[in-house]
């Protein structure tokens, strides 16, 4: 097929196009790092720009069979600021597929989106979103844009991502090697994670398959941990028994507020922030992975202890850890 990828570079895309190249697919990618776009040019056709790149996304759009849509914005100073990237880029996109419509256009976007779930009870599918933060807003309103598009399309609601590549939750291993992981709350906040190889599978099982057309899925693994477990099984992967630290809510709260201060004046973002707050200190993200797994057999099938351990591997063979 020939695929057109957004955000290719990233820790997510990196293994999709892997993924997509290693089955013979004709790739090209979207890239606005000069640098990367030269890592890439041996193996992809690589289109230097963004989503503001009309004639880019006009010539990487047309002739596509499939359009996987990951590029976007994690950390921003303000709700602008994502909305720019996450909804208008979208917006910018859906406009070029339109002259030449996919056979499906894949939105990844965020389990933050559909917002925090109770203690014990996963949300699925049908809860009405309820995002608590920015970022989760400007996902919710790329989807509705991609809900609206008049091609096949499908979304795919990750929760936390690890793995091999992934400098997002690189902080946790090398505080865990360290010996001391400070948790916000106290550890008990549920979490739905899925390992990066895994999250791949599903999004290629989504296009496989014409059942999952028109449809939203969550993809995780099936198992709920912790915060705290988290944190103690990176540790054992890491070889560690960490000290855990926990940090009650009022301290969070400062401590958010001043680091994201700090990088406002600064002139910078940061994933710390008190906008964050509400994402950091709910009781559960977790999510139900039943419906993907009904309409398109995937199942994400890497065990939390061994995932970690992989990703340490691959961490201490870069320099990273």
């Amino acid at each position: 097929m020939k695929v057109f990828v957004t955000g290719g570079t990233g820790f997510i895309g990196t293994h999709l196009v892997n993924a997509l190249l290693a089955r013979g697919d004709d790739v090209t990618c979207l890239v606005r790092s000069p640098t990367k776009a030269r890592a890439l040019e041996r193996r992809v056709r690589v289109l230097p720009g963004d989503l503001d790149a009309a004639a880019a996304l006009r010539e990487g759009c047309a002739g596509a069979d499939v359009i996987y849509h990951l590029a976007g914005c994690i950390a921003a100073r303000h709700e602008a600021e994502y909305l720019r990237a996450n909804r208008d880029g979208t917006a910018h996109l859906l406009e070029a597929a339109a002259a030449q419509p996919p056979r499906r256009f894949v939105y990844i976007s965020s389990l933050a989106a559909a917002g925090p779930a109770a203690p014990g009870r996963p949300i699925d599918e049908t809860a009405a979103p309820h995002p608590v933060t920015a970022y989760g807003r400007s996902k919710l309103a790329a989807e509705s844009l991609v809900r609206t598009a008049a091609f096949p399309w499908s979304i795919v609601r990750p929760p936390l991502v690890y793995g091999e590549g992934d400098r997002a939750t690189l902080g946790i291993f090398r505080l865990a090697r360290r010996g001391v992981v400070p948790l916000f709350g106290d550890g008990s906040q549920e979490l739905s994670v899925v390992y990066g190889a895994d999250l791949v599978a599903a999004l290629l099982a989504v296009v496989a398959t014409e059942g999952t057309v028109g449809r939203v899925y969550f993809a995780a693994h099936g198992e709920i941990t912790t915060t705290r477990a988290l944190a103690l099984a990176v540790g054992r992967a890491v070889g560690k028994q960490p000290r855990l630290l926990p940090v009650a809510p009022p301290l969070a709260r400062a401590v958010l507020w001043t680091v994201g201060t700090l990088a406002r004046v600064l002139g910078r973002t940061a994933v710390l922030s008190p906008e964050r707050a509400e994402e950091f200190l709910a009781p559960a993200w977790t999510c139900r992975v039943d419906a993907l797994r009904a309409d398109s057999g995937w199942e994400a099938r890497t065990a939390l202890g061994v995932g970690l351990g992989r990703t340490v591997a691959w961490y201490e063979e870069e320099g990273w850890l």
